[in-house]
């Protein structure tokens, strides 16, 4: 019999600074043991790509269709506000104006008012005069 079977033995050894080729090996192994392990074939695993990538494609367009369907909404309410207060500004206006037509006509009867009576008081005070320089004239003689 044998007294011990014989192992092989493994060394590992390590390089003072591992370079490009450790990387390019183990990115090697780790793509074969991932086509090892893959479920499909390449040319299903293309095909599913290709569907995902579709359906990726048709999510993204719709969600661009309701951020545009969003958008065109919150312009138009934008727009009809901006209406709304275009609408009020030209009332407010329309108000001012009406005001001012109106106090300037009230000031122009006023107006008219005062020179009258400031004509009726030159008038009266002419009349005192001419009665008055009348009397003056009388009392004189």
């Amino acid at each position: 019999m044998r007294e011990r079977e014989e192992v092989p033995t493994i060394v590992i050894g390590r390089e003072p600074s591992p370079g490009v080729g450790s990387f390019l090996v183990g990115a090697l192994l780790g793509a074969g043991i991932a086509l090892l392990l893959a479920p499909r074939t390449g040319k299903e695993t293309q095909e599913e790509l290709r569907t995902r990538a579709l359906q990726l494609k048709d999510a993204a367009e719709e969600r661009v269709r309701d951020a545009s369907r969003q958008l065109e909404a919150r312009l138009d309410e934008a727009r009809e506000g901006l209406h709304a207060r275009a609408d009020r500004v030209r009332d407010a206006v329309d108000s001012g104006r009406q005001a001012a037509t109106e106090a300037r006509q009230e000031l122009e009867e006023k107006l008219e008012r005062s020179k009258a009576a400031y004509r009726a008081g030159i008038e009266a005070a002419r009349a005192t005069v001419a009665e008055g320089g009348e009397s003056d004239d009388e009392s004189a003689d």
